[in-house]
């Protein structure tokens, strides 16, 4: 009996925004990477664990583009955390900070789970934009 109440109340966890989610190209429609979402001390982070790539791209790339006064200038792309600080606020993740590492640029970030896929916000003043990260299985 205890064996089936322990399943069950596995069952009713909710969801979480934890684990792998495929990153998915605004214009194209296509899968990009992999990134994998962990906490750790009390925050949610996030890091690049797979690149999908073009033969004719660079298999293992760099980002070239970041600050250089970010510690992650010229470092290889794959294994590189880009989301950064998260604080769960209700049954959103609030006040981090997102890297897109194409461009260089950081964000103010906020991610929500919206059915099975995460939404994720990245802001710059006033302005944002949201993708839709889907589970990666």
């Amino acid at each position: 009996m205890a064996l089936l109440f322990w399943a069950h109340a596995g069952l009713a966890q909710p969801p979480s925004v934890l684990g792998k989610w495929k990153t998915i190209d605004d214009n194209t429609g296509k899968e990009r990477s992999i990134v994998e979402l962990y906490e750790r001390d009390g925050k949610v982070h996030g890091k690049i664990t797979k690149l999908v790539r073009a033969p004719e791209d660079d298999p293992d790339p760099i980002c070239d583009e970041c600050s250089e006064d970010d510690p992650r200038y010229k470092k290889k792309i794959v294994g590189m955390e880009i989301m950064q600080d998260m604080v769960k606020s209700g049954t959103e993740y609030t006040d981090g900070k997102i890297l897109d590492p194409e461009s260089g640029k950081v964000y103010g970030c906020k991610i929500w789970l919206e059915g099975d896929n995460l939404k994720v916000r990245g802001y710059w003043g006033p302005f944002y934009r949201t993708q839709t990260w889907n589970r990666a299985h």
